[in-house]
């Protein structure tokens, strides 16, 4: 059979392309042509000068970044949230989903999903808001319920040791309904035949996912775990800025909050810049290593 040339291919598959068309302009415009922006941590950049008229200064402010004790709390504070959320988010969906397989009901089984998705979709701002509302001590129904019972009411918000739990209790309620997809498309490839033998050998519920179920999605979870470990250092701006204040700043502060504060606020571009290219790095090396383990231990990587 000839082989067709590179347009002959784009020209049999251009109904394709054309479907592809819209990501690839979004990562060229929003993901490949910022990466520009990352000469401007060698060089004190001016606003008024620009890119080619700011003097170069090496990595000048990454040794600052590197000796700021400040950034070193931000960069810790960081650090453990992405910690709980690779501890507690990422098994969530996995759970979910496997809950999800073994329902046998399935009008409730879709009913289910459905709602559990739906949290997925609603705005940052929106599940910012309403657990502030929740989380009134005057108005939100927790404290409601709390005061309800004769206690006093607890300041959630207002509490450094309280920040972490709910910024990572609302990500597992917004996530985990929509991540289960990856792991239910996992689970419809396994063979059903291996659920009949196994029926036939005697096994319960229990030993079919505990033997079948979890092996037969365990690629899938090494391959997502890989790139969880590369986003532990990714923890998003928008919950921690909206639900951080004054009285919680010792864990709210995060990287995000403190390069936006540094940057945008003080308009310190080119240090701002650099903490960012920092943090890139060390999510790529963190990459590298985990697939590294993986391939290794494993035949699941990346590449």
């Amino acid at each position: 059979m000839r082989q067709l040339s590179v347009l002959g291919r784009i020209k049999r598959d251009r109904v394709y392309l054309l479907l592809l068309l819209p990501a690839i302009i979004y990562y060229i415009m929003f993901r490949y042509a910022p990466m520009f922006g990352v000469v401007l941590s060698f060089m004190d950049y001016n606003l008024f000068k620009g890119v080619w008229g700011s003097e170069w200064v090496g990595f000048k402010h990454f040794e600052a970044f590197f000796s700021n004790p400040n950034a070193l709390t931000v960069v810790r504070n960081n650090l453990i949230l992405g910690l709980y959320k690779l501890i507690f988010t990422f098994p969530a969906p996995i759970i979910l989903a496997i809950l999800f397989h073994e329902m046998r009901w399935k009008k409730y089984k879709r009913f289910v999903q459905t709602v559990s998705y739906m949290p997925y979709f609603m705005s940052t701002v929106v599940v910012s808001s309403t657990l502030i509302m929740l989380l009134s001590p005057s108005t939100g129904w927790i404290n409601n319920a709390i005061t309800s019972f004769g206690y006093e009411p607890v300041l959630f918000l207002q509490k450094a040791d309280w920040f972490r739990t709910i910024f990572i209790a609302s990500d597992i309620w917004v996530g985990a309904g929509f991540g289960t997809i990856i792991y239910l498309a996992a689970l419809a490839a396994i063979d059903p035949q291996l659920y009949e033998a196994a029926k036939m050998d005697g096994a319960g519920r229990w030993k079919q996912t505990l033997h079948i179920t979890i092996p037969g999605i365990v690629p899938a979870i090494v391959i997502m775990f890989i790139l969880a470990i590369g986003s532990v250092l990714e923890v998003g701006f928008d919950k921690a800025f909206l639900l951080g204040n004054a009285a919680n700043q010792d864990t709210s502060d995060i990287v995000s909050t403190y390069v936006y504060r540094i940057g945008i606020l003080s308009g310190s571009y080119s240090y701002a810049v650099a903490v960012d290219v920092s943090m890139a790095v060390f999510s790529l090396l963190l990459i590298l290593i985990t697939n590294r383990i993986s391939r290794k231990v494993g035949e699941t990587s990346l590449w």
